[in-house]
């Protein structure tokens, strides 16, 4: 089992600049091998492999030209290459486009580091090549010193201003607990985020989006984006790259940052919350998520749900704990079949929040008897 892992860093200045010079020249570096790629091509000549590129970069560091690639580490730099080998193998196969030069403004700030070089030092500080110590603050336990816990394929990443360090750790399959007991079902929607239903509990978890806190950074992105097209429109130039209108755009990055923060932190305790339920099985429903979003009228309050990544997060938390999860057909009426006597109710629509049973007279909250209905699914 492999786990992945993101942590904070807190560089000083003085590693915050050398930071920024690995991924300019790994960057670098990329764009230098596309481009000496398609020389070769032009010309007919072989393809360079990952390999050759690597041996590539020791000629080119002897050039005074290129002199300065001797400030970063060669392994991150030998890295880049293996990573564009691995994109021309998958270019080759047909199973990714052509790789596209990297934009100093538009890619991604980040770049890899080596695994073996790459450890946690104590509780505070980690080492990193070429930079050494780097102090870190996590939640998290690993195992310290260059023994310790073997971090795999890890990268540094710059976002708006804040350094993280993402990793992979393999662990042992854990072992399954037999205290499980029940089968839990979960409804999602709208209105609430999900709703469970476990030998007779209901739980509901609610919408983050309707808080004052998220309505209140919702407010401020709008403001914010209004600013900037006042700015955008009242310039000369066709596109502005004035400072106040990039102070601006820097304001709308680190307001989106902020909610989806929160919005992915909320999922992560409502899905730990339903794993601890300690259930044999979950049962969700198979949702048609990108036929749904094609409603003009739900599709921006679907898409901050975020619904398909509760559903991929519950997988593979399921996973871990040996919990069978099981997603029943999307055209199984969940939400039309009274829980009590099983009668299906063809004329319930979408707007009627309260499922009352044409057959029996059993009235109750529709997302309530669709949790009941899917806990109980192939049991019956």
């Amino acid at each position: 089992m492999i786990k992945g892992y993101k942590i904070r860093l807190y560089p000083t200045k003085e590693q915050e600049i050398l930071l920024n010079k690995h991924i300019d020249c790994c960057r670098f570096i990329w764009n230098f091998m596309i481009n000496r790629q398609q020389l070769l091509h032009k010309e007919n000549k072989k393809h360079m492999s990952s390999n050759d590129m690597c041996k590539l970069i020791t000629s080119i560091k002897k050039d005074d030209k290129y002199k300065w690639l001797n400030d970063v580490a060669n392994c991150s730099l030998q890295s880049v290459c293996r990573d564009l080998g691995s994109t021309y193998s998958l270019f080759f196969n047909k199973k990714c486009s052509y790789p596209k030069f990297k934009s100093k403004k538009k890619s991604k700030r980040t770049f890899p580091l080596r695994s073996d070089k790459t450890y946690f030092r104590n509780e505070k500080y980690i080492t990193i090549p070429k930079i050494k110590e780097l102090k870190y603050k996590t939640d998290f336990t690993f195992k310290y010193g260059l023994n310790g816990t073997k971090l795999l394929n890890p990268r540094i990443s710059n976002i708006n201003n804040k350094w993280f360090i993402s990793f992979s750790v393999e662990y042992d399959n854990q072992v399954s607990i037999d205290n499980k007991n029940g089968s839990l079902g979960i409804d999602l929607g709208v209105k609430e985020l999900a709703i469970t239903y476990h030998n007779g509990e209901i739980k509901k978890f609610h919408n983050i989006n309707k808080s004052y806190k998220m309505k209140m950074l919702e407010n401020k992105l709008k403001h914010y984006q209004r600013v900037a097209a006042r700015k955008y429109r009242n310039s000369d130039k066709k596109v502005s790259t004035s400072n106040n209108l990039l102070k601006v755009y820097d304001k709308i990055n680190k307001t989106y940052q902020k909610m989806n923060n929160i919005r992915t932190n909320y999922i992560h305790q409502v899905t730990n919350e339903i794993i601890l339920c300690n259930a044999n099985r979950v049962v969700m429903e198979d949702l048609a998520l990108s036929n749904m979003i094609k409603n003009k009228h739900l599709s921006k309050a679907l898409k901050d749900q975020r619904l398909y990544d509760f559903i991929k997060k519950m997988k593979y938390k399921c996973e871990w704990n040996n919990i069978e999860f099981i997603q029943v057909g999307r055209f199984y009426p969940s939400s039309k079949t009274c829980s009590k006597c099983g009668n299906i109710h063809n004329g319930l629509k979408l707007k009627d929040r309260t499922f009352i049973c044409p057959t029996c007279g059993f009235s109750i909250d529709r997302d309530i008897n669709a949790a009941i209905n899917l806990s109980v699914y192939n049991l019956k």
